[in-house]
């Protein structure tokens, strides 16, 4: 298995356009002017995923009063991330990106370790896009736990 490709800050973020859980095409170029965070997670509806995107949901007001839009990238398709926004009252876009062709463009999928072996899956990450659409702040490896806290205070939001 080879290392995939990580994005740093200054890098320009890869343009996406996938659909939502209504099946909507969601561009990031729809957010060009403000800026957005981008998360990757592994699967809708599993116990780190749900916390991580309740975290998102209850920092929604916040976030979004700084000037943070937020998006939710998995390869979980449409109907799965219904059922995930519905159960758990998601406000923000989740996408989908069954083909990991995103995922992979951002660094977030490839070569990671579970359990002491190495797989190759969805690598929980966090990026911040600016108005312009470049990448400002780039996390990779994060703990669904307290991650949004974390964000925060790395924004001072």
């Amino acid at each position: 298995m080879s290392k995939t490709r990580r994005l740093e800050v200054g890098d320009t973020a890869p343009p996406f356009a996938l659909p939502d859980a209504d099946g909507h095409t969601v561009k990031l170029s729809d957010y060009r002017g403000r800026k957005v965070i981008v998360y990757f997670y592994p699967a809708a509806s599993t116990p780190g995923c749900t916390k991580e995107a309740c975290d998102f949901r209850d920092n929604l007001g916040e976030l979004n009063g700084a000037g943070l839009d937020v998006i939710g990238i998995s390869p979980d398709k449409p109907e799965k991330l219904d059922k995930f926004r519905q159960a758990e009252e998601l406000t923000f876009p989740l996408l989908s990106d069954p083909d990991r062709e995103v995922l992979r463009a951002w660094g977030a999928f490839g070569e990671k370790t579970m359990y002491g072996k190495t797989v190759q899956g969805v690598i929980r990450s966090t990026f911040v896009v600016d108005e312009s659409g470049t990448i400002t702040l780039a996390q990779y490896n994060i703990r669904a736990t307290g991650h949004v806290a974390k964000l925060r205070r790395d924004l001072s939001v």
